[in-house]
């Protein structure tokens, strides 16, 4: 009597069925249309600043008299916009170099001081346990719903004016002056910043495996020395993308820049001195194209420097298993 045997019913392979939402919503975006798609948004994108990119090159009559696409019947390039932009002397150029420097000195500080800050105030509201931890990260998280605009007077009192109380004065006026005056853009960006920093730092640090820690403490590591090898290295994904949001902020930020520092040359960033050609030369078309690109040369260098981990620390702890 023969053996009979009953065939195998077919199984669905990891391929063939996605187990996971991700994994059915990467398979839909790895399809060609989604690639088309992708690409268009991309060139529709790029087009813009590829035509400011080139508007800023072309000289002026040729600027103010034809579109930038012209370029490509005509070409006529020149650097002569950049140089008066950025060296030259006249009260009409746009003298751009000192407040390039400007810029560079109000947003490094104004960036490493709220991350530094909130990665320290994150593991502290993960890891270290003290009475009312829950309640100070709720007061943090509230404070996001302030606007900023609303901080804006009482912050500049409290630099102007000092802070009293019924008489007796707890903190003098800073009386600030001249270059002085990027320490106050530096404390207001600072005290906006860390709200949101905090936040986004404590989802990363508290998702961090607990037996990491409770290791490190077993052989001894105080709480700096696991914050400094073991938290740090592991929130690094996390770090860089906060440190992209915060620079463009503070690089293309005009209202603080123009509250607590003022519009003088000692102090002024590079979007006060935009702003100004934007409105008292207008017509000056040639400067201004050449101005605004070399506002986001810098942004653009951080953000490709940077690049690899963004999309990385954006993820980071959004998934589990």
């Amino acid at each position: 009597m023969a053996a009979t045997t009953t065939p195998a019913l077919p199984t669905a392979t990891a391929d063939a069925m996605p187990k996971t939402v991700a994994g059915r919503v990467r398979r839909r975006l790895n399809t060609r249309a989604a690639t088309v798609v992708s690409i268009l948004i991309a060139v529709l994108w790029t087009v813009p600043t590829f035509g400011l990119f080139i508007s800023s090159l072309r000289p002026e009559d040729a600027i103010k008299t034809t579109g930038w696409w012209t370029f490509f019947s005509d070409p006529k390039l020149t650097l002569e916009n950049y140089n008066e932009v950025l060296f030259g002397q006249s009260a009409s150029s746009g003298q751009l170099a000192n407040y390039f420097v400007n810029s560079l000195v109000i947003t490094i500080p104004s960036v490493l001081f709220p991350v530094a800050f909130a990665a320290m105030a994150a593991y502290a509201l993960s890891w270290i346990r003290f009475r009312g931890r829950e309640w100070v990260y709720i007061g943090i998280f509230a404070l996001q719903i302030v606007p900023l605009q609303m901080a804006l007077v009482p912050l500049l009192s409290f630099f102007s004016r000092g802070v009293s109380l019924g008489g007796l004065t707890l903190m003098p006026a800073w009386q600030l002056e001249d270059e002085q005056k990027f320490i106050q853009v530096w404390f207001a960006h600072t005290c906006f910043a860390l709200p949101f920093a905090v936040f986004l730092l404590h989802n990363f640090v508290s998702q961090l495996p607990g037996e990491l820690m409770e290791a490190a403490r077993v052989d001894g590591a105080s709480h700096p020395k696991i914050f400094r090898t073991i938290v740090l290295p592991l929130i690094t994904p996390a770090l860089a993308s906060l440190t992209i949001f915060q620079f463009l902020w503070v690089w293309n930020d005009l209202l603080v820049a123009l509250i607590f520092a003022g519009g003088g040359d000692e102090t002024a960033p590079l979007t006060v001195r935009l702003a100004e050609l934007a409105g008292t030369r207008g017509n000056e078309w040639q400067r201004l194209t050449s101005g605004a690109f070399v506002s986001i040369v810098i942004p653009l260098i951080v953000f490709l420097s940077l690049q690899r981990y963004f999309v990385r620390g954006l993820l980071t702890g959004s998934v589990k298993g």
